[in-house]
Protein backbone atom coordinates (compact mmCIF):
# COMPACT_ATOMS: atom_id res chain seq x y z
CA UNK A 1 0.00 0.00 0.00
CA UNK A 2 0.83 3.53 -0.39
CA UNK A 3 2.71 4.95 2.61
CA UNK A 4 1.99 8.52 4.08
CA UNK A 5 5.30 10.61 5.22
CA UNK A 6 8.78 10.20 5.37
CA UNK A 7 10.30 6.71 4.19
CA UNK A 8 10.70 4.14 6.87
CA UNK A 9 14.69 4.25 6.32
CA UNK A 10 14.24 8.41 6.82
CA UNK A 11 12.07 7.56 9.92
CA UNK A 12 14.30 5.02 11.67
CA UNK A 13 17.44 6.98 10.71
CA UNK A 14 16.37 9.85 11.84
CA UNK A 15 14.81 8.53 15.38
CA UNK A 16 18.18 6.88 16.12
CA UNK A 17 20.14 9.75 15.58
CA UNK A 18 17.57 11.64 18.08
CA UNK A 19 17.60 8.60 20.58
CA UNK A 20 13.83 8.91 20.33
CA UNK A 21 13.35 5.03 19.85
CA UNK A 22 14.15 3.67 23.73
CA UNK A 23 13.16 -0.42 22.95
CA UNK A 24 16.53 -2.19 23.00
CA UNK A 25 18.75 -3.11 19.57
CA UNK A 26 16.91 0.39 18.13
CA UNK A 27 18.24 3.21 19.17
CA UNK A 28 20.19 2.06 22.54
CA UNK A 29 23.63 2.90 20.40
CA UNK A 30 24.52 5.63 18.03
CA UNK A 31 25.67 2.60 15.09
CA UNK A 32 22.97 1.99 12.39
CA UNK A 33 24.35 -1.34 12.03
CA UNK A 34 24.71 -2.30 15.93
CA UNK A 35 20.82 -0.80 16.32
CA UNK A 36 19.55 -3.39 13.21
CA UNK A 37 20.04 -1.26 9.95
CA UNK A 38 21.57 -3.31 7.20
CA UNK A 39 22.30 -2.48 3.72
CA UNK A 40 19.47 -3.96 0.76
CA UNK A 41 22.82 -5.81 -0.50
CA UNK A 42 23.65 -7.67 3.32
CA UNK A 43 22.18 -10.27 4.57
CA UNK A 44 19.86 -10.64 8.02
CA UNK A 45 20.49 -13.32 10.29
CA UNK A 46 17.13 -14.68 10.44
CA UNK A 47 15.71 -16.80 13.95
CA UNK A 48 12.74 -19.41 13.10
CA UNK A 49 9.85 -19.85 15.84
CA UNK A 50 8.51 -23.16 14.78
CA UNK A 51 10.07 -24.73 11.96
CA UNK A 52 7.98 -27.65 10.83
CA UNK A 53 4.44 -26.93 8.53
CA UNK A 54 3.98 -23.24 8.38
CA UNK A 55 7.57 -22.63 9.54
CA UNK A 56 8.79 -24.74 7.01
CA UNK A 57 7.55 -22.20 3.97
CA UNK A 58 8.01 -19.03 5.84
CA UNK A 59 11.58 -20.14 6.22
CA UNK A 60 11.64 -21.11 2.67
CA UNK A 61 10.67 -17.81 2.05
CA UNK A 62 13.50 -16.04 3.15
CA UNK A 63 16.42 -18.47 2.78
CA UNK A 64 17.51 -15.74 0.70
CA UNK A 65 18.88 -14.65 3.96
CA UNK A 66 21.01 -16.20 6.73
CA UNK A 67 19.27 -18.92 8.60
CA UNK A 68 20.83 -18.96 11.87
CA UNK A 69 18.58 -20.68 14.71
CA UNK A 70 15.80 -22.74 14.46
CA UNK A 71 13.05 -23.83 17.21
CA UNK A 72 10.21 -26.32 17.70
CA UNK A 73 8.96 -28.22 20.37
CA UNK A 74 7.82 -30.94 18.16
CA UNK A 75 10.71 -32.56 16.63
CA UNK A 76 8.95 -34.82 14.56
CA UNK A 77 7.00 -32.48 12.67
CA UNK A 78 10.67 -30.12 12.10
CA UNK A 79 12.57 -32.96 10.95
CA UNK A 80 12.65 -32.25 7.49
CA UNK A 81 13.90 -28.52 8.32
CA UNK A 82 16.47 -29.33 10.86
CA UNK A 83 17.97 -31.69 8.32
CA UNK A 84 18.04 -29.35 5.56
CA UNK A 85 19.84 -26.91 8.51
CA UNK A 86 22.60 -29.03 9.77
CA UNK A 87 24.70 -26.72 11.15
CA UNK A 88 22.25 -24.23 12.30
CA UNK A 89 21.27 -24.41 16.29
CA UNK A 90 18.40 -25.94 17.31
CA UNK A 91 15.94 -25.64 20.11
CA UNK A 92 12.71 -26.58 21.80
CA UNK A 93 11.77 -23.39 23.96
CA UNK A 94 11.83 -20.10 21.88
CA UNK A 95 13.37 -18.66 25.65
CA UNK A 96 16.10 -20.35 25.58
CA UNK A 97 16.81 -19.98 21.91
CA UNK A 98 16.61 -15.69 22.90
CA UNK A 99 18.91 -16.43 25.49
CA UNK A 100 21.60 -18.64 23.49
CA UNK A 101 21.58 -17.00 19.84
CA UNK A 102 20.06 -13.53 20.55
CA UNK A 103 23.15 -12.04 20.33
CA UNK A 104 23.46 -12.75 16.28
CA UNK A 105 20.01 -12.52 15.66
CA UNK A 106 18.43 -9.72 13.83
CA UNK A 107 15.03 -10.84 12.58
CA UNK A 108 12.18 -13.41 13.88
CA UNK A 109 10.27 -15.41 11.97
CA UNK A 110 7.04 -16.88 14.20
CA UNK A 111 5.46 -20.03 12.99
CA UNK A 112 4.02 -21.65 15.80
CA UNK A 113 0.47 -22.27 16.69
CA UNK A 114 -1.64 -19.22 17.41
CA UNK A 115 -1.52 -19.13 20.99
CA UNK A 116 2.12 -18.62 21.25
CA UNK A 117 2.18 -16.07 18.49
CA UNK A 118 1.91 -12.64 20.72
CA UNK A 119 4.44 -13.89 23.53
CA UNK A 120 7.20 -15.35 21.06
CA UNK A 121 6.91 -11.65 18.89
CA UNK A 122 6.61 -9.98 22.08
CA UNK A 123 10.01 -11.56 23.29
CA UNK A 124 11.67 -10.51 20.09
CA UNK A 125 10.56 -7.03 19.90
CA UNK A 126 11.84 -6.60 23.35
CA UNK A 127 15.12 -7.89 22.27
CA UNK A 128 15.43 -5.37 19.41
CA UNK A 129 14.38 -7.89 16.58
CA UNK A 130 12.10 -7.74 13.16
CA UNK A 131 8.94 -9.47 13.25
CA UNK A 132 7.37 -11.54 11.03
CA UNK A 133 4.38 -13.04 12.61
CA UNK A 134 1.98 -15.74 11.21
CA UNK A 135 -1.29 -14.59 10.63
CA UNK A 136 -3.96 -14.33 13.07
CA UNK A 137 -0.93 -12.29 14.41
CA UNK A 138 -2.62 -13.41 17.63
CA UNK A 139 -5.28 -15.27 19.54
CA UNK A 140 -6.82 -12.67 21.90
CA UNK A 141 -7.43 -8.97 21.31
CA UNK A 142 -5.58 -7.59 23.98
CA UNK A 143 -2.51 -9.41 22.25
CA UNK A 144 -3.18 -7.49 19.21
CA UNK A 145 -3.24 -3.91 21.53
CA UNK A 146 -0.58 -4.76 22.59
CA UNK A 147 2.17 -6.02 19.66
CA UNK A 148 0.16 -2.89 17.94
CA UNK A 149 1.97 -0.54 20.71
CA UNK A 150 5.04 -2.78 21.65
CA UNK A 151 5.68 -2.51 16.96
CA UNK A 152 5.33 1.37 17.27
CA UNK A 153 7.52 2.27 20.29
CA UNK A 154 10.04 -0.51 19.25
CA UNK A 155 10.70 1.19 15.48
CA UNK A 156 11.02 -2.59 14.52
CA UNK A 157 10.21 -3.87 11.12
CA UNK A 158 6.82 -6.35 10.63
CA UNK A 159 4.96 -8.43 8.85
CA UNK A 160 1.58 -10.40 9.69
CA UNK A 161 1.94 -13.58 7.06
CA UNK A 162 -1.31 -12.71 5.41
CA UNK A 163 0.03 -13.07 1.76
CA UNK A 164 -3.01 -11.51 -0.13
CA UNK A 165 -2.14 -7.58 1.17
CA UNK A 166 0.91 -8.58 -1.33
CA UNK A 167 -1.52 -9.63 -3.85
CA UNK A 168 -2.26 -7.06 -6.97
CA UNK A 169 -6.10 -7.93 -7.39
CA UNK A 170 -6.78 -7.13 -3.73
CA UNK A 171 -5.19 -3.41 -4.85
CA UNK A 172 -7.12 -3.50 -7.39
CA UNK A 173 -9.97 -4.43 -5.32
CA UNK A 174 -9.60 -1.05 -3.41
CA UNK A 175 -9.19 0.85 -6.68
CA UNK A 176 -12.26 0.03 -8.22
CA UNK A 177 -14.04 0.23 -4.81
CA UNK A 178 -13.04 3.61 -4.52
CA UNK A 179 -13.52 4.96 -8.14
CA UNK A 180 -17.04 5.05 -7.66
CA UNK A 181 -17.52 2.32 -9.63
CA UNK A 182 -20.04 -0.07 -7.58
CA UNK A 183 -21.29 2.90 -5.56
CA UNK A 184 -21.94 3.10 -2.01
CA UNK A 185 -21.03 0.02 -0.16
CA UNK A 186 -23.26 -0.75 2.74
CA UNK A 187 -22.90 -4.83 2.92
CA UNK A 188 -19.72 -7.25 2.76
CA UNK A 189 -20.31 -11.10 2.58
CA UNK A 190 -16.94 -13.28 2.82
CA UNK A 191 -16.92 -17.05 3.20
CA UNK A 192 -14.99 -20.02 3.83
CA UNK A 193 -15.57 -23.85 3.69
CA UNK A 194 -12.89 -24.37 6.64
CA UNK A 195 -12.36 -25.76 8.39
CA UNK A 196 -13.47 -28.86 6.32
CA UNK A 197 -11.39 -30.75 4.86
CA UNK A 198 -7.97 -29.63 7.28
CA UNK A 199 -9.88 -30.12 11.28
CA UNK A 200 -12.16 -31.37 13.11
CA UNK A 201 -14.58 -29.32 15.59
CA UNK A 202 -17.78 -29.45 17.05
CA UNK A 203 -19.91 -31.30 19.51
CA UNK A 204 -18.41 -35.07 18.33
CA UNK A 205 -14.80 -33.60 19.29
CA UNK A 206 -13.21 -35.01 22.52
CA UNK A 207 -9.44 -34.69 23.13
CA UNK A 208 -8.10 -37.92 25.06
CA UNK A 209 -5.39 -37.94 27.14
CA UNK A 210 -2.44 -40.24 25.79
CA UNK A 211 1.42 -39.92 26.64
CA UNK A 212 3.50 -37.59 25.45
CA UNK A 213 5.22 -38.90 22.07
CA UNK A 214 9.66 -38.91 22.92
CA UNK A 215 9.94 -36.60 20.46
CA UNK A 216 7.94 -33.80 21.90
CA UNK A 217 8.35 -31.05 24.41
CA UNK A 218 4.88 -30.83 25.67
CA UNK A 219 5.73 -28.05 28.32
CA UNK A 220 7.45 -26.25 25.63
CA UNK A 221 4.66 -26.74 22.75
CA UNK A 222 1.71 -25.75 25.93
CA UNK A 223 3.78 -22.32 25.91
CA UNK A 224 1.77 -19.67 28.24
CA UNK A 225 -1.82 -21.83 27.87
CA UNK A 226 -3.17 -23.40 30.70
CA UNK A 227 -1.51 -26.89 31.50
CA UNK A 228 -3.73 -29.78 30.71
CA UNK A 229 -2.39 -33.43 29.24
CA UNK A 230 -1.53 -34.38 26.20
CA UNK A 231 -3.85 -35.49 23.31
CA UNK A 232 -2.95 -36.19 19.76
CA UNK A 233 -6.12 -34.31 19.41
CA UNK A 234 -4.19 -31.00 19.12
CA UNK A 235 -1.69 -31.65 17.06
CA UNK A 236 -0.01 -31.18 14.46
CA UNK A 237 -2.94 -28.84 13.23
CA UNK A 238 -6.00 -29.64 15.24
CA UNK A 239 -5.02 -26.74 17.69
CA UNK A 240 -6.92 -24.67 15.48
CA UNK A 241 -10.36 -25.73 16.61
CA UNK A 242 -9.29 -25.16 20.21
CA UNK A 243 -10.19 -21.76 21.71
CA UNK A 244 -7.32 -21.87 24.04
CA UNK A 245 -4.83 -22.42 21.12
CA UNK A 246 -6.54 -21.16 17.89
CA UNK A 247 -9.28 -19.32 16.65
CA UNK A 248 -11.18 -21.54 14.44
CA UNK A 249 -12.17 -20.75 10.90
CA UNK A 250 -11.68 -17.17 11.41
CA UNK A 251 -7.60 -17.27 12.71
CA UNK A 252 -7.02 -19.79 9.76
CA UNK A 253 -9.03 -17.76 6.75
CA UNK A 254 -10.63 -14.40 7.74
CA UNK A 255 -6.84 -12.35 7.97
CA UNK A 256 -6.70 -13.88 4.20
CA UNK A 257 -10.24 -12.96 3.22
CA UNK A 258 -11.22 -10.16 4.59
CA UNK A 259 -7.48 -8.48 4.18
CA UNK A 260 -8.99 -7.17 1.25
CA UNK A 261 -12.37 -5.91 2.64
CA UNK A 262 -10.38 -4.01 5.27
CA UNK A 263 -8.04 -2.84 3.09
CA UNK A 264 -10.68 -1.45 0.86
CA UNK A 265 -13.51 -0.36 3.32
CA UNK A 266 -11.13 0.90 5.86
CA UNK A 267 -12.46 -0.71 8.13
CA UNK A 268 -11.49 -0.49 12.35
CA UNK A 269 -13.62 -1.02 15.62
CA UNK A 270 -17.50 -2.09 14.73
CA UNK A 271 -20.01 -1.04 16.79
CA UNK A 272 -21.22 -4.20 17.28
CA UNK A 273 -20.69 -7.80 16.37
CA UNK A 274 -22.74 -11.16 16.88
CA UNK A 275 -22.74 -14.73 15.51
CA UNK A 276 -26.35 -15.00 13.92
CA UNK A 277 -26.06 -18.62 13.16
CA UNK A 278 -24.38 -21.41 15.28
CA UNK A 279 -24.94 -25.69 14.61
CA UNK A 280 -23.21 -27.94 16.81
CA UNK A 281 -22.34 -25.83 19.99
CA UNK A 282 -19.24 -28.45 21.20
CA UNK A 283 -17.75 -28.20 24.68
CA UNK A 284 -13.86 -28.78 23.96
CA UNK A 285 -13.87 -27.17 20.14
CA UNK A 286 -15.55 -23.92 18.01
CA UNK A 287 -18.85 -24.80 17.15
CA UNK A 288 -19.43 -26.93 14.01
CA UNK A 289 -20.62 -23.98 11.33
CA UNK A 290 -21.16 -20.56 12.49
CA UNK A 291 -22.07 -17.16 10.61
CA UNK A 292 -21.16 -13.61 12.19
CA UNK A 293 -22.05 -10.45 11.40
CA UNK A 294 -20.31 -7.12 12.00
CA UNK A 295 -21.99 -3.63 12.15
CA UNK A 296 -19.62 -1.25 11.21
CA UNK A 297 -20.38 2.88 11.24
CA UNK A 298 -19.69 5.59 8.59
CA UNK A 299 -15.99 6.16 7.75
CA UNK A 300 -15.67 9.64 6.45
CA UNK A 301 -17.23 9.28 3.09
CA UNK A 302 -18.65 6.21 3.55
CA UNK A 303 -21.53 4.84 4.66
CA UNK A 304 -22.58 2.42 7.98
CA UNK A 305 -21.37 -1.05 6.97
CA UNK A 306 -22.80 -4.90 7.58
CA UNK A 307 -20.25 -6.95 7.36
CA UNK A 308 -20.79 -10.86 7.33
CA UNK A 309 -18.30 -13.89 7.68
CA UNK A 310 -19.49 -17.44 7.31
CA UNK A 311 -17.30 -20.15 7.89
CA UNK A 312 -17.77 -24.50 6.47
CA UNK A 313 -20.00 -23.67 3.42
CA UNK A 314 -19.57 -26.52 1.11
CA UNK A 315 -20.99 -24.14 -2.29
CA UNK A 316 -20.70 -20.46 -2.44
CA UNK A 317 -23.32 -18.44 -1.15
CA UNK A 318 -26.81 -16.81 -3.17
CA UNK A 319 -27.61 -13.65 -3.49
CA UNK A 320 -29.83 -11.55 -5.72
CA UNK A 321 -28.81 -9.59 -8.72
CA UNK A 322 -26.32 -12.88 -9.15
CA UNK A 323 -26.48 -14.52 -12.33
CA UNK A 324 -27.57 -18.69 -11.77
CA UNK A 325 -23.95 -20.10 -12.03
CA UNK A 326 -22.14 -17.88 -11.98
CA UNK A 327 -18.72 -17.86 -9.21
CA UNK A 328 -17.79 -15.98 -7.35
CA UNK A 329 -14.64 -15.73 -5.18
CA UNK A 330 -12.51 -18.37 -5.97
CA UNK A 331 -12.48 -22.09 -6.98
CA UNK A 332 -12.02 -23.39 -3.51
CA UNK A 333 -15.26 -21.77 -2.16
CA UNK A 334 -13.67 -18.69 -0.58
CA UNK A 335 -14.24 -15.19 -1.02
CA UNK A 336 -15.93 -12.26 -0.34
CA UNK A 337 -18.52 -9.94 -2.15
CA UNK A 338 -19.00 -5.90 -1.65
CA UNK A 339 -22.62 -5.16 -2.96
CA UNK A 340 -22.84 -1.52 -3.62
CA UNK A 341 -26.03 0.85 -4.78
CA UNK A 342 -24.69 0.63 -8.17
CA UNK A 343 -23.09 -2.45 -8.71
CA UNK A 344 -21.20 -5.53 -7.12
CA UNK A 345 -17.62 -6.77 -7.24
CA UNK A 346 -15.96 -10.38 -6.01
CA UNK A 347 -12.23 -11.36 -5.01
CA UNK A 348 -10.98 -14.56 -3.88
CA UNK A 349 -9.77 -15.61 -0.96
CA UNK A 350 -6.19 -13.81 -1.33
CA UNK A 351 -8.10 -11.14 -3.13
CA UNK A 352 -6.90 -12.94 -6.67
CA UNK A 353 -9.27 -13.13 -9.76
CA UNK A 354 -10.89 -9.50 -8.75
CA UNK A 355 -14.02 -8.53 -11.12
CA UNK A 356 -17.37 -6.73 -11.42
CA UNK A 357 -20.31 -9.07 -10.95
CA UNK A 358 -21.85 -9.88 -13.08
CA UNK A 359 -18.19 -11.25 -15.10
CA UNK A 360 -20.18 -9.70 -18.54
CA UNK A 361 -19.08 -5.97 -17.20
CA UNK A 362 -15.66 -7.24 -17.31
CA UNK A 363 -15.72 -7.22 -21.13
CA UNK A 364 -15.29 -3.58 -22.48
CA UNK A 365 -14.27 -2.31 -18.10
CA UNK A 366 -11.18 -0.55 -18.42
CA UNK A 367 -9.71 -0.63 -14.96
CA UNK A 368 -8.92 2.82 -12.56
CA UNK A 369 -5.82 4.40 -12.61
CA UNK A 370 -3.49 2.77 -9.97
CA UNK A 371 -3.23 4.80 -6.55
CA UNK A 372 -1.63 2.33 -4.68
CA UNK A 373 1.66 0.85 -4.66
CA UNK A 374 2.21 -2.93 -5.98
CA UNK A 375 4.95 -4.68 -3.48
CA UNK A 376 8.51 -5.70 -5.08
CA UNK A 377 9.14 -8.70 -7.39
CA UNK A 378 6.67 -10.33 -10.02
CA UNK A 379 3.06 -9.89 -9.60
CA UNK A 380 2.67 -13.38 -10.29
CA UNK A 381 4.78 -14.15 -7.44
CA UNK A 382 2.48 -12.42 -4.39
CA UNK A 383 3.33 -15.10 -1.88
CA UNK A 384 7.22 -14.30 -2.38
CA UNK A 385 6.33 -10.35 -2.57
CA UNK A 386 5.23 -10.83 1.12
CA UNK A 387 8.56 -11.82 1.88
CA UNK A 388 10.57 -9.51 -0.05
CA UNK A 389 8.52 -6.78 1.31
CA UNK A 390 9.31 -7.49 4.75
CA UNK A 391 13.02 -8.20 4.25
CA UNK A 392 13.21 -4.50 2.36
CA UNK A 393 11.61 -3.02 5.48
CA UNK A 394 13.86 -4.81 7.86
CA UNK A 395 16.81 -3.50 5.56
CA UNK A 396 15.71 0.11 5.86
CA UNK A 397 13.30 0.39 3.35
CA UNK A 398 9.63 1.26 3.19
CA UNK A 399 7.32 -0.39 6.08
CA UNK A 400 5.93 -3.93 4.89
CA UNK A 401 2.23 -3.65 4.02
CA UNK A 402 0.64 -5.82 6.40
CA UNK A 403 3.29 -4.38 9.37
CA UNK A 404 1.47 -4.16 12.80
CA UNK A 405 0.22 -0.62 12.24
CA UNK A 406 -2.34 -2.35 9.79
CA UNK A 407 -2.23 -5.86 10.97
CA UNK A 408 -2.61 -5.17 14.76
CA UNK A 409 -5.77 -2.90 14.03
CA UNK A 410 -7.27 -5.09 11.82
CA UNK A 411 -6.69 -8.35 13.84
CA UNK A 412 -8.44 -6.26 16.99
CA UNK A 413 -11.76 -5.92 15.19
CA UNK A 414 -11.89 -9.61 13.55
CA UNK A 415 -10.91 -11.03 16.63
CA UNK A 416 -14.58 -9.73 18.31
CA UNK A 417 -15.90 -12.44 16.29
CA UNK A 418 -14.12 -15.35 17.48
CA UNK A 419 -15.87 -14.06 20.96
CA UNK A 420 -19.03 -14.18 19.32
CA UNK A 421 -18.66 -17.45 18.65
CA UNK A 422 -18.60 -17.77 22.44
CA UNK A 423 -20.63 -15.84 23.83
CA UNK A 424 -25.13 -15.38 22.98
CA UNK A 425 -26.59 -12.36 21.86
CA UNK A 426 -24.87 -9.17 20.00
CA UNK A 427 -22.26 -7.57 21.68
CA UNK A 428 -21.62 -3.92 21.95
CA UNK A 429 -18.05 -2.97 21.31
CA UNK A 430 -16.98 0.63 23.06
CA UNK A 431 -13.39 1.38 20.99
CA UNK A 432 -12.53 4.00 23.47
CA UNK A 433 -12.84 1.73 26.35
CA UNK A 434 -11.79 -1.18 24.38
CA UNK A 435 -14.21 -3.52 26.10
CA UNK A 436 -17.66 -4.42 25.13
CA UNK A 437 -20.26 -2.64 27.01
CA UNK A 438 -22.98 -5.40 27.71
CA UNK A 439 -21.48 -8.43 28.63
CA UNK A 440 -18.50 -9.06 30.72
CA UNK A 441 -18.82 -12.96 30.29
CA UNK A 442 -17.52 -11.31 26.51
CA UNK A 443 -14.96 -9.00 28.67
CA UNK A 444 -13.78 -11.83 30.02
CA UNK A 445 -12.38 -13.19 26.40
CA UNK A 446 -10.62 -10.12 25.70
CA UNK A 447 -7.12 -11.03 27.39
CA UNK A 448 -5.61 -14.46 27.95
CA UNK A 449 -4.28 -16.35 31.27
CA UNK A 450 -0.57 -16.76 31.30
CA UNK A 451 0.59 -19.42 33.58
CA UNK A 452 2.89 -19.20 36.17
CA UNK A 453 6.47 -19.03 34.36
CA UNK A 454 5.63 -17.59 31.39
CA UNK A 455 5.89 -13.65 30.65
CA UNK A 456 4.61 -11.07 28.53
CA UNK A 457 7.64 -9.62 27.75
Amino acid sequence: MAQEGVSRRRFFQGTLLAGAVPAAGFGSSASLKRAGYKSPNEKLNIAAIGAGGKGESDIAGCASENIVALTDPDAKRAAKTFAAYPKVPKYQDFRRMFDKEGGTIDAVLVSCPDHLHASAAMWAMARGKHVYCQKPLTRTVWEAQQLTEAAARSGAATQMGNQGYSQPGARECCEIIWSGEIGDVTEVHAWTNRPDPYWPQGPDVVPKEEPVPATLDWEAWLGDATTRPYSPAYIPINWRAYPDFGCGAVGDMACHILGTPNMAMRLANPTSVECIKLEGKAKYTFPYRTAIRFDFPARAAMPPLKLFWYDRLLAQPKFEGVPEGEPLGDQDINGSLFIGSKGMVTTGCYGERTRLVPASKMKDYRMPPQVLTRCPGSATDWVRSHYRDWLRACKGGEAACSNFSVSGPFVQWMLLGVIAMRVEGKLLWDARAKRFTNNNAANALLKPRFRKGWKFV
